[in-house]
């Protein structure tokens, strides 16, 4: 931590403290996770170094950065982007949840990060508000891949015991261990509604009352569900919930001005997991083509990045250097870090990242091109108008 300045602790999680700090030679602010034990605690230690070598395949706009890896003391730190607030915050701040467009530009972006992620078969398992960051400008960041993992071939077995309660998939809750993409796929559709109305869309106390809530808005379990639910030793003596006084989305949600959320949910909330749609079908939905929202938000989107970019290569002592003057980003997975990487081997590691830097925030998680709030709306309406106007022209001719 020698060549960092803490500025105080931003967060905390199961395995550690993330502290904002600043580089004491560039003056880059980052944000620093330190791990709570050394790494001969086996759990801390799989639980960081799977972190390391999913983060160091992933590397997108939607998804947060890390910039270096290093031990001291027997700890391991990571050192990450620092990015302003998480979506945690914003609904804090708006208790209502948020505008209809910013809604779809967050989940847009979500869905972004986790497509790729998807594309490079990798699973999140833990999307919540917490773990979504945003910076000044708008610009969504996935975070936390402490539970994140690989996939294994068809028919592989993966614990359960994954995902925050509220954002958790049934066949999860259940007990099921022969899971994939899909239960990402549920957690944004959680997301998503709870975007839409500061609420969260299942507040379960505990894993039988989070099935209950479920069951209360969608019925009945599928049958492969109801008998994992029963050989389930942790559910023994237990009933599932009877269904009855069913609520369901489209009564939650059609008379209220989140209804136009419906067609996304209604793509992602799915008792089976192979009727849930994947990122790239709810990417083309209507809800981002409706006016050509998702050409037009693209390019924003770029102009955000722009703006967001402040590449920091973290300058390290050159005697602490050994066999290269720069790391390589890896291109295959055999170049990673695993399980058995002896940490000093991983301290070398940095990569370039686009950081965003300490400012205060705004009042609007969309307000960073340097307008009020009015006249972004106003903007984006007109935005909206004009593509739809340049499409009607096009076929017309």
């Amino acid at each position: 931590m020698e060549n960092y300045e803490s500025l105080g602790t931003i967060g905390e999680g199961t395995y550690g403290v993330v502290v904002k700090a600043r580089h004491k030679e560039t003056g880059q602010i980052v944000a620093i996770k330190k791990f709570k034990e050394s790494d001969d605690d086996e759990q801390v230690r799989k639980t960081a170094l799977r972190e390391v070598r999913i983060l160091k395949q992933l590397k997108h706009d939607n998804i947060v950065n890390l910039v270096e890896v290093f031990r001291r003391k027997g700890k391991l730190y990571l050192v990450f982007e620092y990015v302003e607030k998480t979506i945690l915050e914003e609904l804090e701040k708006h208790p209502y949840g948020l505008s209809e467009l910013d809604v779809k530009k967050c989940t847009y972006q979500l869905l972004k990060g986790v497509e790729y992620c998807h594309d490079n078969n990798i699973i999140h398992r833990d999307i919540k508000p917490e773990n979504i960051l945003v910076s000044k400008h708008g610009a969504l960041k996935l975070c936390d891949f402490g539970f994140a993992r690989a996939l294994a071939g068809q028919g592989a077995k993966y614990t359960d015991y994954v995902a925050t309660r509220w954002y958790r998939a049934p066949e999860l809750l259940v007990g099921d261990t022969e899971y994939g993409k899909p239960v990402d796929i549920w957690a944004i559709g959680c997301n998503a509604a709870e975007l839409s109305n500061g609420i969260p869309l299942f507040p379960g106390e505990s894993d039988i009352d989070q099935l209950f809530h479920i069951i209360k808005c969608f019925g009945k379990l599928t049958q492969r569900q109801v008998d994992i639910f029963k050989r389930n030793p942790l559910y023994v003596g237990i009933e599932l919930p009877k269904p009855y006084d069913i609520e369901t989305i489209d009564s939650r949600f059609a008379n209220t001005q989140q209804k136009y959320l419906l067609n996304i949910l209604h793509r992602c909330l799915h008792y089976d997991p192979d009727d849930r749609n994947s990122c790239t079908q709810l990417l083309d939905s209507e809800f981002f083509t409706d006016q050509g929202f998702d050409k037009w938000f693209e390019e924003e989107l770029r102009q955000i990045m722009e703006k967001d970019a402040n590449p920091l290569v973290v300058k390290r002592k050159k005697q602490r250097r050994t066999r290269s003057e720069t790391v390589q980003q890896p291109t295959s997975r055999e170049n990673l870090p695993t399980a058995s990487t002896p940490i000093s081997e991983m301290e070398s590691h940095s990569t370039q990242v686009a950081t965003a830097e300490d400012r205060s925030r705004n009042s609007s998680i969309f307000e960073g091109l340097g307008m009020s709030e009015e006249e972004a709306s106003h903007q984006e309406a007109a935005k909206a108008q004009a593509f739809h106007q340049q499409q009607q022209q096009q076929q017309q001719q």
